[in-house]
């Protein structure tokens, strides 16, 4: 066993006896050392209830003959992060994450892992830990959050971040707005739509490294939650038992199969950052191309909140994810003899079923005939930009708009709290990027106030989205301007062009022009120049390789 590297022979007598202090004995250190990461908290709500899957997750190992050892991991509620300084840290944290678990576990001498996260940049993050450690792995996460009941209809934290928008435009009083926020989030789990946290945890499944139900069963349903947990330790000791690790199981055919996933459900667009980054730390490239060629291939056939009035719950009730993949797999569009952590993909799904058509749709009568994010080109992007097209109105699909150009996300949203924004407009939003920003932080605040005060704008940066956006919100845009990308040569004035069907945005500016520009363009200050962040803007890279750290 891996573990025997701290635990036998005559120079592990001091080790020995640190880890009687902790209360393990010869019994004990006889089996396995199972590393139970629990990234609880009491700032995200989708962490507060971890300590019971923690537990469970710990009972199951310790069933199945391991000895298992909790262990932490930090967590950034994005909500919370969102629209100041905090949010700068969000995708960051998916590194320090990533580090972190690898010192644990490499000083420890552990011989697998359970990887209990639940929001945003966790599940990433132990993702790409899991891969790098290359070590037997289970994820098993928290669970969605059930959606909250507002003047009759299901509600989630993305009304919320709109009434900031209602309430400058005058359709919503203060009264109003704060019975909305004392109903909106009613409880433990993960923000109830297909926001990035519930996106992510699915696409575990889809990948391979969790169980059925992983993405979908709400943090609200204890006792399924538990048993699920449960199950977690039991398979990571027969992962270890067959010596089965996540390269094994995070392939190329296991990307492909949770990107199929991913423009099936119309996930977050920050799975293109995630699973980029992912699929890096497993020694495999997923070039940007790949999703937009997926996605052509797939049929979107969920509409889930953002983008649709559904919420996870209901997902759940129709089948999960392994419905999905069922239908999807009528297509012929996913690798069935991918491994799972419970065996091939095939032999998991092969009898799940969809239970409410009225959220899973069949592949013959889909919601679009492609997926839920596309992949757009042009002289703004010549590397690439990321829109999530489901979320995106019909009438915005096509549009052509008058620039209106601000050098940070606060400059962006005064201006539109301000009235200064008008239908036609496209907002540009710049010095945003993994190095810009630093930290590419979401812009979640300027798309529920443009959607809560009712404009017809699109707007494009080259910082990311939360997966509550919705609209036609164009983030990832590569280069960045912090690295000289066209996006920092965009005047206001200027003419930009989206053609979201045929993958297009292009700036209505001639070569010559954008030259002369060029030209007087200097690179700005950084935003910050101290602690984390200034290293991570000088280590990060592109938004096209998934803002990773080199």
């Amino acid at each position: 066993m891996r573990s025997d590297i701290v635990k036998k022979g005559a120079t592990r007598c001091a080790h020995r006896s640190l880890f009687h202090a902790n209360g393990f004995g010869p019994e004990e250190l006889s089996k396995p050392l199972v590393g139970i990461c629990n990234s609880f908290n009491e700032i995200i709500p989708g962490h507060m209830h971890l300590k019971s899957i923690t537990e469970a997750a710990k009972l199951g190992v310790a069933a199945a003959g391991g000895t298992p050892i909790e262990f932490p991991a930090i967590g950034v509620c994005d909500g919370i992060a969102m629209g100041h300084t905090g949010m700068k840290f969000s995708l960051a944290s998916r590194e320090l994450i990533a580090d972190s678990i690898e010192a644990v576990a490499m000083a420890s001498g552990f011989d697998a892992l359970v990887l209990i996260p639940n929001c945003d940049k966790v599940v990433p993050g132990m993702l790409m830990a899991a891969a790098r450690l290359n070590i037997p792995s289970v994820l098993v996460s928290g669970g969605p959050m059930l959606a909250g009941r507002f003047h009759g209809k299901d509600v989630s934290v993305s009304q919320s971040f709109e009434a900031a928008g209602k309430f400058a435009a005058g359709t919503m009083d203060a009264e109003e707005m704060a019975d909305l926020e004392a109903h909106a989030c009613p409880g433990c789990g993960s923000c109830a739509g297909l926001f990035t946290a519930n996106t992510m945890n699915s696409l575990t499944e889809a990948l391979g490294m969790g169980l059925p139900g992983n993405g979908t069963i709400p943090a609200a349903y204890n006792g399924a939650r538990l048993l699920l947990a449960k199950r977690a330790g039991a398979v990571v000791m027969e992962l270890l038992k067959k010596d089965i690790k996540p390269r094994d199981i995070m392939t190329r055919e296991a990307f492909e199969n949770a990107i199929t996933v991913d423009m099936g459900i119309g996930g977050s667009s920050n799975t293109v950052l995630h699973l980029t980054a992912i699929a890096h730390e497993a020694g495999i490239e997923i070039p940007a191309p790949l999703f937009d060629e997926i996605s052509r291939r797939t049929p979107y056939i969920t509409k889930l909140s953002p983008a649709g009035k559904h919420h996870m719950q209901d997902l759940d009730e129709a089948g999960g994810i392994s419905a999905v993949m069922h239908e999807l797999s009528k297509k012929g569009i996913l690798h069935l003899d991918a491994m799972t952590v419970t065996g091939p993909l095939g032999e998991r799904i092969k009898d799940a079923e969809i239970e409410r058509p009225d959220v899973i749709r069949s592949v013959d009568d889909p919601y679009r005939k492609t997926g839920g994010i596309a992949i757009l080109q042009g002289n703004i992007c010549p590397d690439y930009a990321v829109v999530k097209a489901s979320a995106v109105s019909e009438d915005m699909l096509i549009y052509k708009g008058t620039a209106r150009c601000f050098n940070s996300e606060e400059e962006g949203v005064n201006a539109i709290m301000d009235g200064k924004i008008h239908n036609g407009d496209v907002v540009v939003i710049r010095y945003e990027g993994p190095k810009g920003g630093p930290g590419m932080q979401e812009m979640l605040n300027p798309t529920a106030v443009i959607t809560g005060m009712g404009l017809k704008v699109a707007l494009i940066t080259d910082g990311r989205f939360s997966g509550a956006s919705q609209g036609a919100c164009i983030g990832h845009i590569s280069p960045e301007a912090m690295a000289g990308g066209v996006i920092a040569l965009i005047e206001d004035g200027d003419i930009i062009s989206v053609d979201i069907p045929n993958r297009k945005l292009e700036l209505e500016v001639s070569d010559e022009e954008l030259a002369k520009r060029r030209a007087n363009w200097t690179c700005p200050e950084p935003k910050i120049k101290t602690g984390y962040l200034s290293r991570y803007a000088k280590l990060t890279t592109s938004a096209s390789t998934g803002a990773v750290v080199k």
